[in-house]
Parts: structure tokens; sequence; C-alpha cells
């Protein structure tokens, strides 16, 4: 009976999902042509919502039917991590309007990482590096979406890295 309560939450995460999904279909109405509509992102991420709801079902019903020990050899929550990853949250919340959007990216992307147990520098610079350019290009590039550019030197930082990178 335990294993069956632990499945109803990301199960109702997938039925409100799917449940959504149906009221995204009018705002495609409003795209350009050759550019995402404003349906595209909801649309996104309530697909990726079903999906990993879907995913947490299936492998909690695979759990609760078979080996049970399997559910009691989970790592106990790291408090100390998910403090760090809350806080490292908020402060890329709050400084990317000043630094702009590539800089907290960046620095956002390394910091977590280095959190989350990342030791080698060049993978640690590689994915902070990699991560934002994507972001940017995705964004700014396919999106059409303004990102905060920052203020005062930060901006011409972003502004030559947009041109830099011909985004922009």
């Amino acid at each position: 009976m335990a294993g069956l309560a632990r499945v109803l939450a990301p199960l109702a995460g997938l039925v409100l999902a799917l449940g959504l999904l149906p009221a995204t279909r009018g705002l495609g109405d409003l795209a350009r042509e050759g550019q995402l509509g404003p349906d595209f992102w909801p649309r996104l991420v309530l697909v990726g919502l079903a999906a990993v709801c879907a995913v947490r079902v299936a492998s909690l019903w695979r759990g609760a039917s078979g080996d049970r020990a399997a559910s009691s050899r989970a790592a106990p929550l790291a408090r100390r991590r998910l403090a760090l990853a809350i806080g490292l949250i908020l402060l890329y919340v709050l400084a990317t309007p000043l630094v702009g959007f590539p800089l907290a990216t960046g620095g956002f992307i390394a910091a977590f990482a280095v959190g989350a147990g990342a030791r080698r520098p060049a993978g640690v610079a590689a994915a902070a590096v990699g991560g934002t350019l994507g972001v940017l290009y995705l964004f700014v590039k396919v999106v059409y979406l303004p990102l905060p550019k920052g203020d005062g030197p930060f901006e011409a930082v972003t502004l030559s890295l947009y041109r830099l990178l011909g985004i922009f």
C-alpha cells in the first residue's frame, strides 16, 4: 500500500500535464511565419513533465511490485547541497539583471557543478561555457527572446559577446 501512495504524486503530475496540454492549442495562432510561437514553451514543458512523471510512475510501480529493499537503499537527502542549490538559484536570479545573462549563466553552471560534486576544472569550464553558449543560441538566435544584458560595463561585455558569436 505504501508503494501505491508513492506513485500517486507522479501519476497526478502526469494526468495534470496531459490535461493542460490541450489548453495550449490556441496559443500557436499568434506565431509569425518562421518563428516559434507562444505555444512552444508551454507545450515543451508539459510534454517534458508528462515524460518525467511517466518514467517515475513506471520505476516506482516496478519497485513496489518487486524489490522492497530497493526503496530503502535510496540515498538520504543531502540538506547542505540542497541549501547550496537553492542559494545558487536565488543568487542567479538576483545577479542576472546586474551582470547580464551570459556571465550569470556561466557562473551559475560552474558553481552548481562544483556544488554538485564536480572536481575537474576542465569539465566544469566546458560545462559552463558549452551550457551558456547553447542557451544563448537557443534563446537569442532561435527564439528571439530578449535576455538581460547587464548594467554598465557588463552590458558592453554582453553585446560584444553577442557580436562575436554572431547572434546579435
